[in-house]
């Protein structure tokens, strides 16, 4: 899924507590933002493995929940929502496509590294690939919540995310092709430092 796909539903854990606890809300959704996103900076160091625990997150995240729920504090809520986010996006990166350049031609069998297991989960592909029509409709009906109940700044940065997504999804293809063309102007001996999927163009 797209890192803003992830963005929105880590944001939006902090609902809750903008429901039950509004005065913890503005750090709930700075952490959903940033838990849903950090995990994705792997991106050129074994992604989707590297800052990916599809195991061991979940089980921070209960344990960072519990606390914040025993001892709610700003500091309590923004780790309880920031592993619940991080947690969330390692688990469901699982439903999207393998971990390929062009992910639509289904040809890769790695969603995900679980560490606990020691091998890569295959991909599930409910949504077919990152910047998939359907990944975009699954952003957009978690972005509308956030744009509804959150306030100025949650309802604007929601907005200009979900405007990143749709151009994002319109290039997607293309894009795959740019990153290709650039991969190949890369030194030779720089190309083990490229991630797998480029390498050999």
């Amino acid at each position: 899924m797209m890192a803003t796909t992830h963005a929105f539903a880590g944001m939006a854990l902090a609902l809750p507590v903008l429901a039950t606890a509004p005065e913890f809300a503005p750090a709930a959704f700075v952490a959903g933002l940033v838990g849903g996103l950090v995990p994705d900076l792997d991106l050129y160091a074994g992604h989707r493995k590297t800052l990916h625990y599809p195991v061991y997150a979940p089980i921070a995240a209960v344990l960072a929940i519990t606390i914040a729920f025993f001892a709610p504090s700003t500091a309590t809520v923004f780790l309880a929502v920031g592993l619940a986010a991080a947690a969330l996006h390692a688990v469901t990166d699982v439903a999207g496509g393998g971990l390929e350049l062009r992910p639509w031609l289904a040809g890769s069998e790695r969603a995900v590294y679980s560490h606990y297991h020691g091998r890569w989960i295959r991909p599930r592909r409910w949504i077919r690939y990152d910047g998939a029509p359907e990944d975009l409709a699954l952003a957009g009906f978690v972005a509308a919540p956030l744009i509804v109940a959150g306030d100025g700044p949650i309802g604007t940065v929601t907005i200009v995310l979900l405007g990143v997504s749709t151009a994002y999804v319109l290039l997607r293809k293309p894009l795959a092709t740019v990153a290709e063309r650039l991969a190949g102007l890369v030194p030779e001996p720089l190309h083990p430092y490229l991630p797998e999927r480029y390498r050999g163009v």
